[in-house]
């Protein structure tokens, strides 16, 4: 049996665990995508449905990755640790085209959105962790269950960097992402549509995350020298989302708004092991996550692919001097979370930003050593996105004027007259 821990033991512990420096440079992608039939989209597709067509994939796939299952059916691909920029699309472009064929031998394919714009969110996978976070969801609305059901993300996972306050260090790091997140949320915008029409955001995905719990999705104030003090804290003033039951059997259900700081004080029902602990920070969405790296979460997922590009543009803003000091002038006084989503680049302040950003990560890719296949996807994003102040959201909502319907993308991209002066 575990020993109780104290709130002074969890807040030594978390900051421990969830910062792990050293010299910055590995790099590391979640591709999530929805699935559907091939013939149908309005039609659901069960976790045990792309399980089985999936199932050749083993628990590895060749580049690596492995395949993970979300609660309305959708497919996470997450890929190995890579030394660099081009070891991480070279592997996941393997794991995500052996993927993609076995979907398609099953009559399946990926979703080109970043939320479901067809089918209302249903849980098909069946674990108490996930009937317990749907229950506790439920009291506020709908938000909870459409985020875990009818939503895919792109997150990138970069070192969390050295000790101290220099530009390779945590503290660096930590604070420029949060800087980036509103331009990244507002550059890759992906999900327009709720119900098969307009939601009025371009990221409908961000706006589902804005109306769940804060406590568990917002940000951390930063308050100290150290982001490891500030991540503490803040994982301890989160609201309890489920406790595991003992062995015995019992209820995942927790009490309404207990904070695990409450818990550990005593108001839970039971003591608090650090495996408690453990779990409960698994159930936290930030932006920006600590996990001993740091995992960007704003992120629409990206048709075809366009996920190249989102991991071009976050290693070049983060990892490349140039890129990373041009990104933090550029990004300095942002608008909210909010508003990016909801606007996207037709906010002026975000599109200058994107301009701005879309510059220094064309100058950084040679520096990287990306391939010219890279280079290739991100010179058209540019030109089709950031060069004419939007993101794919906006080249959606334009077809579904012009025609009714929301458009279908071919090879990760809108089909659009190009005049790329990246090339």
């Amino acid at each position: 049996m575990q020993t109780p821990l104290t709130e002074e033991d969890a807040e030594v512990y978390v900051a421990a665990v969830c910062f792990k420096t050293g010299p910055p440079g590995k790099v590391g992608v979640e591709v999530e995508r929805t699935v559907h039939l091939e013939t149908d989209s309005t039609v659901q597709v069960p976790v045990s449905q792309v399980r089985e067509a999936v199932q050749l994939a083993g628990t590895q796939l060749p580049g690596g990755g492995v395949i993970t299952f979300e609660p309305g059916g959708q497919l996470e691909i997450s890929s190995a640790c890579a030394e660099d920029l081009p070891g991480v699309i070279e592997a996941t472009r393997r794991d995500l085209a052996f993927t993609a064929g076995l979907l398609e031998d099953a009559g399946l394919r990926f979703g080109d959105l970043a939320l479901d714009p067809l089918r209302s969110p249903q849980r098909t996978l069946d674990h108490p962790r996930y009937a317990a976070m749907e229950q506790q969801f439920n009291r506020t609305g709908s938000a909870g269950r459409t985020m875990m059901c009818s939503t895919a993300s792109l997150q990138v996972s970069l070192d969390a960097g050295s000790p101290g306050t220099g530009p390779l260090s945590a503290y660096h790091r930590w604070r420029h992402l949060h800087s980036l997140a509103p331009l990244l949320t507002a550059m890759f915008a992906n999900s327009p549509f709720v119900n098969g029409r307009p939601s009025g955001w371009r990221s409908a995905r961000q706006a589902a995350w804005l109306a769940i719990d804060s406590t568990r999705t917002t940000a951390p104030v930063c308050f100290a020298d150290d982001p490891r003090q500030d991540w503490a804290r803040y994982a301890l003033d989160a609201k309890v989302l489920c406790i595991r039951p003992d062995d015995d059997g019992g209820t995942w259900l927790t009490p309404r708004d207990l904070t695990m700081r409450d818990w550990l004080r005593g108001a839970g029902p039971r003591a608090v092991t650090r495996e408690d602990l453990d779990y409960h920070l698994t159930t936290l969405f930030p932006p920006v996550r600590p996990r001993g790296f740091l995992e960007v979460r704003v992120i629409d997922a990206q048709a075809g692919g366009d996920w190249e590009v989102v991991a071009a543009v976050v290693v070049a803003l983060v990892e490349d001097p140039q890129a990373a000091a041009l990104a933090a002038e550029a990004c300095r006084d942002l608008p909210s979370l909010r508003i990016a989503a909801r606007d996207g680049l037709s906010d002026p302040s975000l599109a200058q930003a994107a301009l701005t950003c879309a510059d220094a990560v064309w100058d950084a890719l040679p520096r990287l050593g990306v391939d010219p296949e890279t280079r290739a996807r991100v010179a058209t994003f540019i030109e089709r996105y950031a060069a004419r102040g939007r993101s794919p959201a906006d080249a959606c909502l334009a077809e579904w004027r012009r025609t009714g319907h929301m458009p279908m993308f071919a090879q990760g991209a809108w089909k659009e007259p190009l005049h790329d002066h990246h090339s």
